[in-house]
């Protein structure tokens, strides 16, 4: 038997707002999907240090960073970031996420992107951005899973260990 406050081990994981606690655990789940070189641009890992800044930008009111967690343990997360800079651009966010290797195709990425997806409006979101390689399939169907449109291709715009990566651009119209 369990108390209020204990959790078991058949608990959903909870998503909530990022704490500046959990960077490293965040760092850590991005730097895993580096050497796979189909998640991110990046070659080399990260280090914290160079997020705090990242991390700053994410205001929970306008550009959240949401962490599934469970037991304390950071599993993934999803973050909602500016597009392009300029504020005519404010309506719209690019959504990344992240998972960790051991929950990846279990569903954790469905639910943080329902989340944002239910999110967005009352962040005053209506378009959201993914900038996916092009041979990333799993990515891809998660963001076709929940509506979003092939909106653009760059064809060979990154190289990843000599070989050139398309990027597709995918957006999502929201309350429309």
């Amino acid at each position: 038997m369990t108390t209020s406050n204990e959790t078991t081990s058949n608990e959903q994981p909870l998503i909530e707002l990022a704490a500046f606690e959990d960077l490293p655990a965040i760092v850590d789940i991005y730097n895993s999907t580096i050497a796979g070189r189909m998640v991110t641009a990046d070659l080399e890992p990260i280090t914290v240090e160079s997020r705090h800044a990242w991390f700053e930008e994410h205001e929970p009111s306008r550009r959240p960073l949401w962490v599934m967690r469970k037991n304390g343990r950071v599993l993934a997360w999803i973050s909602l970031q500016s597009f392009y800079g300029r504020p005519a651009y404010n309506a719209t966010a690019e959504v990344s996420i992240y998972v960790d290797e051991s929950l990846r195709g279990t569903g954790a990425g469905s639910r943080l992107l329902q989340k944002a997806v239910d999110e967005s409006p009352a962040l005053g979101v209506r378009t959201l951005l993914g900038f996916v390689f092009g041979h990333n399939a799993p990515s891809l169907g998660l963001l076709k899973k929940y509506g979003f449109e092939s909106w653009g291709n760059l064809p060979r715009v990154a190289v990843l260990d000599g070989i050139e990566r398309d990027l597709v651009i995918l957006g999502l119209r929201l309350g429309e």
